[in-house]
């Protein structure tokens, strides 16, 4: 029988990762130590190439999983030798220590003809799991709960971005979370946060709809993961502000998930930049936080808040004009708050994203179960905004009115005002000339 050839084996792992691939021999010395065992000549490698491209490399490899597990990609026999080529594990979010492919079925059915349990077992080395690339991690959600396949705690090792998807699914499909799933997740929060890289993070974050996203939020904090992974967001949680008129106090944190639950609940359902706005807008109040005179004030929270989000959305990698939109709406998430003038409201309608900006006020109001007394009123003056601004005012005052008809202060002064002004916006009058003889004219009608 030929004698297996590992230098053979490093060759073909070279020409998988000259074509831009990875792969190597798994477990060289327990290779050998097998082979000689039980006198047979094949080598087992480990890569990341999918079949078609292996086809591409090796004309003569072919699929055949000799009725072993999917993690088989298929054979290769040259020289008398065979070459088995298993699936690499190649998730980001891996523990560093199960990346690398150990022990494989065939190895370990070897093993088990021998009779004994090997060294490497006993060491801790890592069996290459029997599962293709189309497992989710996940039991079936028909069970009425989100729950990793397996034991959790193995099962979250081999990719711990499953953590953020447990909470996807579990908000979109508002389930239950399995409590060894959970416990799982809560023991190694140092350790997603440590593997999962903020990309792959706000790639999943960005499943969740906007409707589900207080729920995920709420997961994220309870699970410890929010805290190192925006820890400005969750020492929210240990700032107190006023809720409203009643005096009664609440945290800033469950304010904020409280306002992401209400901003897509009227126009903007699908909205997931206001929606991630709306969690962000308050970030400002732990840097501007004040106690005076026996309560709470956060004096430029909004502009603080701006600086500090973009901040933290770099820090996620976000999309630089996704960064200047959420940070736009934190900036400016005040203006709709108090009663404005006519300047004032048309100064806001030219804000970009204001339609988005009187949601979040909305949204704040909801959440704090407060007046909509300053919300109603700007409403009301934003209508007006639509007209031109030389019709919001007459061409003519009350002491020009008085100087131009020769009458005395009293209701026909305001009268004649309202007339000029609805005149104006007909169209009937359109200079000062006109306007004096329409005042005139009234005056006259009035006697």
């Amino acid at each position: 029988m030929p004698q297996p050839s590992f230098k053979d084996a490093l060759t073909l792992c070279k020409s998988v990762m000259r074509n831009g691939w990875d792969a190597h021999v798994v477990n060289t010395p327990l290779q050998h130590d097998l082979m000689e065992k039980l006198d047979y000549c094949a080598v087992d490698i480990a890569a990341d190439a999918p079949v078609e491209e292996l086809k591409k490399i090796f004309p003569g490899f072919r699929v055949d999983t000799e009725g072993q597990s999917a993690a088989l990609l298929g054979l290769l026999e040259e020289n008398g030798c065979l070459y088995r080529f298993y699936l690499m594990n190649i998730a980001e979010a891996t523990r560093p220590e199960n990346s690398l492919t150990r022990l494989t079925p065939t190895m370990l059915g070897n093993m088990r003809r021998l009779g004994r349990l090997p060294n490497s077992l006993v060491s801790g080395m890592s069996t290459l799991s029997p599962v293709n690339k189309s497992d989710t991690g996940f039991e079936d959600f028909s069970c009425g709960q989100v729950r990793f396949t397996g034991l959790p705690d193995e099962t979250l090792s081999t990719n711990y971005l499953l953590a953020f998807r447990a909470f996807r699914h579990a908000a979109s499909l508002n389930l239950p979370i399995d409590p060894n799933t959970w416990i799982s997740i809560v023991r190694s929060a140092q350790r997603i946060l440590d593997y999962v890289p903020s990309r792959s993070i706000m790639e999943e974050w960005r499943k969740v709809e906007a409707p589900d996203m207080w729920k995920f939020v709420r997961m994220l904090f309870d699970s410890q993961i929010l805290h190192g992974l925006l820890p400005e967001l969750a020492a929210l949680f240990r700032v107190r502000q006023t809720r409203n008129d009643s005096g009664m106090e609440e945290n800033v944190l469950d304010h904020s998930i409280e306002c992401v639950r209400r901003y897509p609940e009227d126009k903007f359902h699908y909205d997931w930049y206001g929606t991630f706005a709306m969690l962000m807008h308050d970030v400002g109040k732990l840097y501007t936080a004040e106690f005076y005179q026996g309560r709470w004030t956060f004096y430029e929270h909004h502009r603080i808040g701006a600086e500090v989000t973009r901040k933290i959305l770099r820090r996620l990698h976000m999309l630089p004009e996704d960064i200047e939109l959420i940070c736009h709406l934190v900036r400016h998430h005040m203006r709709f708050k108090f009663m404005m003038t006519d300047k004032g409201i048309r100064r806001f309608r030219a804000l970009e994203e204001y339609p988005r900006l009187i949601e979040m006020s909305r949204a704040d109001i909801k959440a704090r179960d407060d007046n909509y007394t300053a919300f109603n009123h700007n409403n009301k003056y934003l209508e007006r905004a639509e007209l031109p601004e030389q019709m919001l005012e007459p061409l003519l005052n009350g002491n020009e009115i008085m100087v131009f008809t020769g009458l005395k202060p009293g209701p026909m002064v305001g009268h004649i005002r309202n007339s000029l002004l609805t005149a104006q916006i007909a169209g009937e009058v359109t200079n000062r000339e006109e306007a004096a003889a329409f005042v005139r004219a009234m005056a006259q009608a009035g006697d």
